[in-house]
């Protein structure tokens, strides 16, 4: 798997769960063969100093190979892309680390989950083989995700057909996706389209809500699993009486 980048993000409020617990070994754990690179996206933190930290701890037992301050390089991706701050808007901070990560990408394919975000357990380590196989050869496919939430009546209803493997339709998600990288690292990002409207207002012009802009415009499609899925968390404040209650629950220890 030397073409693959599998990339994750934290940010203040959930950088603790993440780099702090088994969260994140877990999550990689789920990815089998290693990637050639497995990269942490840091955005938004206090106490950087401290986040890298514990992120260095994470390198040195060899459950990420790096991790990126994702400030240090949102400047040169907005003007690489040709975005400004202002075209995001209320979507910046819900968008940049994205960009970010597609830019400084350097392998064929980017495999991202949002730090709240893993397969379900019962998901085989090599999943996405047959999603790399998938990309490589169908050019009307422009992303690859697992089902959302164990949610598959649902992605087959979005669906336009269906093979053996995937369902097929329109619809992106910033929680998990899998990308041909040169498809991405491109200006994509200035489309709009009536069916992207559906995004929630307080992500602004977000990522997400610019690629499916995209995707539809052109008609690009994305591919869903029929047998695998993920689940999307929303941790809560790890400090506060429900992030308490949280860790004790999932078993995640400081």
């Amino acid at each position: 798997m030397d073409s693959l980048t599998i990339e994750t993000k934290v940010w203040e409020k959930d950088w603790r769960f993440i780099l702090t617990s088994g969260f994140l070994r877990e999550t990689m754990a789920r990815l089998s063969p290693l990637p050639s690179h497995r990269l942490v996206m840091i955005n938004n933190v206090e106490d950087p100093r401290l986040v890298a930290r514990h992120a260095e701890t994470l390198v040195s037992a060899g459950v990420i190979d790096d991790f990126i301050f994702v400030s240090d390089y949102a400047d040169e991706t907005l003007s690489f892309f040709g975005l400004s701050k202002r075209d995001l808007g209320r979507g910046y901070y819900y968008s940049i680390s994205e960009l970010v990560s597609l830019y400084l990408c350097r392998t064929e394919f980017l495999l991202h989950f949002s730090g709240d975000t893993k397969a379900n357990d019962n998901t085989p380590i090599n999943w996405y083989h047959d999603a790399l196989k998938l990309l490589a050869h169908a050019t009307n496919v422009s992303v690859v995700n697992l089902t959302w939430d164990s949610k598959f009546r649902e992605a087959e209803k979005d669906s336009l057909s269906k093979d053996d493997k995937f369902f097929y339709g329109y619809g992106f998600s910033d929680q998990m996706y899998l990308v041909r990288t040169a498809d991405f690292k491109n200006q994509i990002y200035g489309y709009s389209h009536p069916e992207s409207r559906r995004y929630p207002a307080h992500g602004g012009e977000s990522f997400e809500k610019r690629v499916d802009s995209w995707m539809r415009t052109n008609g690009r499609l994305r591919a869903t699993s029929r047998d695998w899925a993920y689940t999307h968390s929303n941790f809560p404040n790890w400090c506060s009486p429900r992030g308490l209650l949280w860790r004790i629950l999932n078993r995640y220890k400081r």
